[in-house]
C-alpha cells in the first residue's frame, strides 16, 4: 500500500493565466446566446477605456484564487441576466475542474449585442 503526501510531490505545477483564459473562453462560447468575446471595452460615450486591456478576458490570480473578467457580445433576443449567470457558472466550473484553481468571481461585461443578418433575397 503506497502513501503519498501531496506536500512532498516530485515537483511544482504552475498554470499560466493564458491557460485559464483559454479554458474560460471555450466555456463561455459554449453558452447559448453568446455570439463572441469582445476585443475591447468602451465606456458609455464610446471611448476606449484606458485601464482596460485589449484582451476580452482578464485573469487576476492571487494565492491560487482567480477572479475572471469576460467581455462578451450577446446575440439579440436572449435574456441577458440569465445568459450571464450561465456564463459565470460554466466558466467557474470549467476552470476549477480543469486546473484545481479556486474561482472566487466571474465578472461579465456585456460589450455588445449582435443582430442576426437578414438572409432574404
Amino acid at each position: 500500500m503506497q502513501s503519498h503526501d501531496q506536500n512532498q510531490a516530485a515537483g511544482n505545477l504552475k498554470i499560466s493565466r493564458e491557460v485559464i483564459a483559454t479554458i474560460a473562453r471555450y466555456a463561455a462560447l459554449e453558452i447559448e446566446g453568446v455570439d463572441s468575446l469582445a476585443s475591447f471595452a468602451t465606456n458609455l460615450k464610446g471611448w476606449l477605456l484606458k485601464k482596460q486591456s485589449a484582451k476580452p478576458i482578464g485573469i487576476d490570480l492571487s494565492d491560487d484564487v482567480a477572479v475572471i473578467e469576460l467581455h462578451v457580445n450577446i446575440k439579440a433576443g436572449v435574456n441577458i441576466p440569465e445568459t450571464a449567470e450561465k456564463i459565470q457558472s460554466a466558466v467557474k466550473e470549467a476552470v476549477q475542474n480543469m486546473t484545481g484553481i479556486a474561482v472566487s468571481r466571474v465578472n461579465i461585461n456585456i460589450a455588445g449585442i449582435v443582430f442576426a443578418e437578414q438572409t432574404e433575397a
